[in-house]
């Protein structure tokens, strides 16, 4: 053995000797997690049909994957431990570990909810909305609802902006807003007070109870949310008009939401899981229904033999007169009104800049596949 050698082969030792001594051999060890394994039991507000359920297990997933084992939901289809519209109820009592949902199912409890999803149209569309959610104010207040106004043992995060939801379903096209005043109507939220105040009669549903209804004679028309949910509890077989568009529900997100006190004894690590995943969940459910809402509405126009049609302008003028009154009432709750102050503070800049920079999408289309009908 030569003399360098020799002195590389001690050079060696030393190093492995002095690395036992410190613990840096442990660098060659896979980083893995010593954060204690949790499992939450979620519920969502869904059947099992719907493609809700399947964006809340898209969320799922993306927990389970990042956690490595060390967190897990264990997620249940609307209806197995409470009711749909009930998720917050059992959140908060630790009946259920969490919930996908969304707020207007609990607006009852405190309208302020319906503002986080399906208030009054001030120009902003979902991914606008989520804007002001992330980086406007809207978590801060949403916050404040929850601690210290309702004061509710939950903790939430939104994702997925929804495209604006259609008027709905009707047995005969409707030409004006005349052809609506009387209607039995499905609505959710504000949008039912909405509706009420516009001359139709409303009731609220979750998703699996209004085809019966429809069915039976309770309602003469509804609106759930989009083509492709629609489509699959067979709106179709009880309905042949679709009228897209409206004032009603321009924007909506799903909800989160989590027992405070179960996320607060979780480690950093796994409430930032939950936070990021339903981040990255909001991209993949958005990207999701692009696909899937434009298939079911050719679908549906196509096979199923549905008659598409555009809401009327002066159902959209009407719309819009009658939200102007109910702001006029919301404003009388000094946080209501905060809320909605802040929401426009957003939207006249934001709003602002998306429309005067936005290209011309319409005549880009219409010069590629020809003039739209509407």
């Amino acid at each position: 053995m030569t003399a360098k050698s020799e002195k590389g082969k001690t050079t060696r030792r030393k190093f492995l000797l002095a690395a036992g001594a410190t613990g840096a051999a442990t660098i060659a060890m896979p980083q893995v997690s010593r954060a204690q394994t949790a499992t939450l039991k979620m519920q969502g507000s869904w059947g099992a049909k719907d493609v809700f359920n399947e964006m809340a297990e898209d969320y799922v997933k993306r927990v389970n994957e990042m956690a490595g084992g060390r967190l897990k939901i264990d997620f249940l289809v609307g209806g197995a431990v409470v009711h749909p519209f009930q998720v917050l109820d059992g959140v908060h009592g630790g009946q259920i570990d969490a919930a996908h949902t969304v707020t207007v199912y609990w607006y009852g409890k405190h309208k302020a909810a319906s503002l986080f999803g399906t208030g009054p149209v001030f120009g902003f569309n979902a991914n606008e909305g989520l804007g002001w959610i992330h980086n406007g104010g809207g978590k801060e207040l949403f916050e404040e609802l929850q601690t210290q106004i309702m004061k509710v043992n939950v903790k939430s995060f939104f994702a997925m902006p929804m495209p604006t939801q259609p008027l709905g379903w009707f047995k005969k096209p409707v030409n004006s807003m005349a052809d609506m005043k009387g209607l039995k109507y499905r609505t959710v939220g504000l949008a039912a007070d909405l509706m009420q105040s516009m001359g139709l009669a409303v009731a609220q549903l979750p998703g699996g109870e209004i085809v019966p209804a429809m069915e039976r004679g309770v309602i003469d028309a509804f609106e759930f949310n989009n083509p492709t949910s629609d489509r699959r509890f067979g709106a179709q077989d009880v309905a042949k008009n679709y009228m897209l568009g409206s004032h009603h529900q321009a924007t909506e997100y799903f909800e989160i939401m989590f027992n405070r006190t179960k996320y607060n004894a979780l480690p950093k690590e796994h409430q930032a899981i939950l936070q990021y995943a339903a981040e990255s969940a909001s991209s993949a459910n958005e990207w999701k229904g692009m696909d899937y809402y434009s298939k079911d509405l050719v679908e549906l126009r196509d096979k199923d033999k549905v008659n598409i049609l555009r809401t009327p302008k002066d159902v959209f003028d009407a719309q819009i007169k009658a939200w102007d009154g109910l702001i006029a009432q919301l404003d009388k709750d000094p946080f209501m009104k905060k809320v909605m102050e802040s929401q426009k503070a957003w939207v006249k800049r934001v709003v602002y800049y998306n429309l005067f920079n936005a290209t011309d999408y319409r005549g880009a289309y219409e010069h590629h596949f020809g003039k739209l009908a509407i």
